[in-house]
Parts: C-alpha cells; structure tokens; sequence
C-alpha cells in the first residue's frame, strides 16, 4: 500500500471511529451499600466487588459506564431516598444495591414505584407489584438452610435452638427454618432475637442452654453475626452450630475467634473455589473474580460478599448488551429493556451460581450456588452436605 492510499485508509478508520464513539451512549449504574454503621461490614466488601466488576467491565458494546456510588450509612430510610436521587437527578439506567435486607427492601419499593431494574445484593424477596422490578443474587434461605437441616437430620439432631436478627433477615432465616423442618423428627426450641446494634446476647443465650439443645442455628450476618456464639461460649454451651451464608465474613471469622471455630454453614462456591472440581464452571469466574478484585482493589482477600456484588455486575452487563439493540441508555425504554433482558437471563455463569432468571421469581439460582463448608483454624473448608 502506497503513502496515500495509507493515509486515505487511515483517515476512513477515523472518521469510523468517531462516528461509533459520536453513537455510543452512556450507562449509568447507581450503587447504595453500607459504608459505615452496623451493616458496614458487609458494605464495605460490597463496594470493593463493585469496584473489581467496574474496572473489568467499564464499556459494554462501545457504550462507556458511569458507576455512582452513594452510602447510605445502615439505615433502610437512606437507602430509599438513594436511590430516589439515583433515578430523579442523576438519571441511572439501573440500581444495585444496598447491604442489608431492609434496606434492599426499601429500595426495591423505590424500583418499583419509578421504573428502574434493581439487583439486590442483600437477600430481599420483594411480592408483587413491589418486586416486579428486582432480582436477588444471594441464594434464597430455604435453599441455603435445606443443606443445614439435612446435615442435622444426618447427624441426629433432634433439638434445633434459634437465634436470629429482629429484622427482615431473622425473619427468613426463621421461616426457612420452619419449613425446612417440617416432617422431620426435629423440633424448633426457641425464637429468641437481637438487634443487628446490640452487644450483647446473653440474656437470649441463658434461654437457649435452658432448653438443652442438641444444636443452635443462627440467622444473623457479618461482624453482629458473631455475637450469639461468643455468648453460647461464655454460657458453656459446647453442641454443634450453625449459620447461614450471611456469616461468611472475614470479621464474622475475627470478632468471633475461638467462639465460631467449627461452625457450619452453606455458602456460596467462591468461598472454597480452589477444592471444587476442574469441571465446575464456577470454579474459572471465581479465579478471574480473584484476579480483578486484586487489581481494582489493591489486596488479594476477596469475600462471598465482594462476590455477590460482583456477580451483580456480571448480571448488569449481561443484560445491558442484550438491550442495547433495542433502546438507548438514558431513556425509560431502555429501562424496560435492562429489566427484560435480566428476567429473561440463561445460564449466566458467576461466581455464586449459575443464573437463570424469569419473570415471576426474584432469584435466580438452584443447588449448584450451594456447597457446605466449616470453619477450621479460620479457614472455611469444603465439607459433604451430609456426614
């Protein structure tokens, strides 16, 4: 090729490329989580999975993504009015968020009400019109504890204590409990709460060892999480104990030191990636999960809750690249396209689970987003659902 045959093919490149960049179009993503009060143990590695999503992915099809972040310091009320600001002044095309089930709630009934597509990335299982625009990447309680009680039928558990927070999430965990429960041999002692601010479950504990159980489940989460065990340790209570995914936490594992060494919980694949099989599909998006949080966050000790919000991400631009032939970011058709294009995911493989959405469910996984794991010496190991 001669010099201005070069140039000519030079110049038609650019002014290709300026045409697509003059056709590209942002998308804006609002995000809410807790970076500070009570849930903030939870938030702050939610931020960090955002973060390592956002640097991985940061266009989708030549289209630039805008991530704006806003904290809504613990608090439900906040959340909502986040994410009012979110839509009304800032324009999102889609809400994730935030850290905590009451606040996830809130902001699911903000979604509805203007139309925006939220992930929630707390467990929320918003009903009807309330939910019609959310779906939930944590793995619902019913499948989660389903693994728990059938370790404790396996292992003769006929006495189940619980303890949980005195809030949307104790509530699940309690109602996944009854239900997991029914038409077992195994009896549910006790109901006993505490608040996700308190620092102090003794007086609930002293109720628990009354009625000797044979095992004690808890349905809290993060760093509050950890405050039913150390109080079962300082009553001598020394049976088996349980938790739920919303433990598996580095500070659930720091506050509760010696207290939580040999708890059992289900939780998601990420957790124990490196011994799941080759053949898992998971196992290859938890590494590159790895990878990423290590660029964009400056450490290499990625979480579950990191995970979750990461996998938010992976979902956001699945969908995104689904809709962009259909509308343009910035309108309330693309809207609507986010939405149908997230209910109407296949197969989407994260690091949690493999995804597959519809219309009329707020989750979108099944048992392969469940593994059983213990904590030893402060490690979560891979443990058989049943022993």
């Amino acid at each position: 090729m001669n010099r201005r045959a070069l140039l000519v093919s030079t110049a038609a490149v650019f002014v290709f490329g300026s045409a697509a960049l003059a056709n590209a179009e942002e998308i804006k993503v609002g995000f809410v989580t807790s970076m500070s009060g009570p849930v903030s143990s939870l938030g702050i590695p939610y931020a960090k999975g955002i973060a390592a999503g956002a640097a991985a992915i940061s266009e989708i099809d030549g289209n630039p993504v805008k991530l704006i972040q806003l904290d809504d310091a613990s608090d439900p009320s906040a959340a909502a009015r986040n994410a009012r600001k979110l839509v009304e002044e800032e324009k999102v095309d889609i809400l994730i968020g935030s850290a905590g089930s009451p606040a996830a709630l809130a902001m699911a009934a903000v979604a509805a009400e203007l139309k925006v597509p939220l992930i929630s990335i707390a467990n929320a299982n918003p009903q009807g019109e309330a939910g019609a625009w959310t779906v939930t990447i944590p793995q619902p309680a019913p499948l989660m504890v389903g693994a728990v009680t059938r370790h404790m039928q396996a292992n003769g558990v006929k006495k189940v204590a619980y303890i949980g927070f005195s809030d949307a999430w104790g509530d699940l965990v309690y109602g996944a409990l009854q239900e997991t429960t029914a038409g077992t041999e195994m009896e549910v002692v006790t109901n006993e709460r505490y608040a996700r601010a308190d620092t102090s479950a003794t007086a609930q504990a002293l109720k628990i060892v009354a009625t000797a159980p044979d095992a004690v489940i808890t349905g809290g989460s993060g760093t509050p999480g950890a405050l039913p065990h150390l109080a079962l340790a300082e009553r001598g209570y020394s049976g088996p104990q349980y938790g739920t995914h919303a433990i598996i936490n580095p500070d659930f594992v720091r506050v509760g030191g010696s207290a939580v060494d040999g708890v059992i919980a289900p939780s998601g694949p990420v957790v124990v990636a490196d011994q799941l099989a080759d053949s898992n599909p998971i196992k290859a998006v938890a590494a590159q999960f790895g990878a990423d949080y290590e660029k964009a966050n400056g450490e290499d000790k990625p979480n579950a809750f990191a995970a979750y919000s990461y996998d938010a991400w992976l979902l956001f631009a699945d969908a995104a690249k689904r809709a962009l032939p259909t509308a343009k970011p910035g309108t309330p058709e693309f809207r609507t396209a986010l939405h149908d294009a997230m209910t109407s995911t296949k197969e989407l493989v994260g690091t949690h689970a493999v995804y597959n959405f519809t219309p009329d469910s707020r989750y979108g996984v099944d048992e392969r987003s469940r593994v059983l794991v213990q904590l030893t010496g402060g490690q979560w190991k891979l443990l058989p659902e049943q022993e």
